[in-house]
């Protein structure tokens, strides 16, 4: 496939995706939809996953102009979130690499719950999330209104989606949103050394790491507590983890190799 709304690469065992339409404040359209589907079953040997926004912006959500409505007229929104978004946040939860949304510029609607979906989000300081769905009569789709409460509490996650009101990056790393808020300037070096250091980290155990906090939030702590212990078992005998002591040992970087 020849992409036209993104730019995506793969290079030192980091994928970089980027959503390439600036003009549009990167705003998905099915086009976009389906490049960025094709781009994620083409992360091959890559250890992580950069998603970001070409321009000032991150992503605007949808852009309302690919299925406008006429007066008068109808459009099945359950439709599109069925067949689009969930199959990208369902996808962007199940990847075994760790994924960091690099937010440069504002995140609104589906844009904003695309980057929370992601497991580590650092955004410049000028950053904004909007949850702006009820100014059009919706609701935060795309698990909006599934993690919010689970990262702000209730109070604040109903505050956001009722008033749609902007909440700036470095509050949002206040109320714990997101990972990080850093000075524009700095936006590239931190992201940059991040998806290095997750490249060289040890994939067996970033996954299941990833894993197994994702699945917590349905788990009771006497689940939690046999999941570790198997995941423990099995980690134990990775060359991996074997590698890894050897590196403590002898104080060197180690060499993880997956295995």
């Amino acid at each position: 496939m020849t992409y036209e709304t993104i730019d995506f690469k793969v290079e030192s065992a980091i994928a970089r995706l980027t959503l390439n339409r600036p003009d549009r404040l990167n705003s998905f359209t099915v086009q976009m939809h389906e490049e960025v589907a094709d781009a994620l079953g083409k992360l091959g040997d890559a250890r992580c996953l950069v998603l970001t926004g070409a321009g000032r912006g991150f992503c605007a959500g949808q852009d309302l102009n690919d299925r406008a409505v006429a007066p008068g007229e109808s459009v099945d929104l359950g439709e599109s979130v069925e067949q689009r978004y969930n199959p990208l946040i369902r996808r962007l939860v199940a990847l075994p690499m760790p994924v960091i949304a690099r937010v440069n510029g504002v995140a609104a609607g589906a844009g904003a719950n695309i980057a929370l979906a992601c497991d580590i989000v650092i955004a410049a300081k000028s950053a904004k999330f909007i949850q702006s769905f009820a100014a059009i009569g919706l609701i935060p789709d795309s698990g909006g209104t599934w993690v919010l409460p689970r990262l702000v509490g209730q109070a604040r996650a109903l505050g956001l989606a009722l008033t749609g009101e902007p909440i700036e990056a470095e509050r949002a790393a206040q109320w714990g949103l997101i990972w990080k808020a850093v000075e524009d300037e700095a936006l590239d070096a931190e992201v940059d050394a991040l998806a290095a250091r997750f490249a060289a980290g040890a994939p067996l155990g970033l996954a299941k790491i990833k894993a197994m906090i994702r699945e917590s939030w349905g788990q009771s702590l006497d689940e939690a507590l046999d999941r570790q212990r198997d995941a423990m078992r099995e980690l134990g005998f990775s060359d991996d983890y074997r590698e890894g002591v050897a590196a403590f040992m002898e104080k060197r970087k180690p060499n993880f190799t997956g295995r």
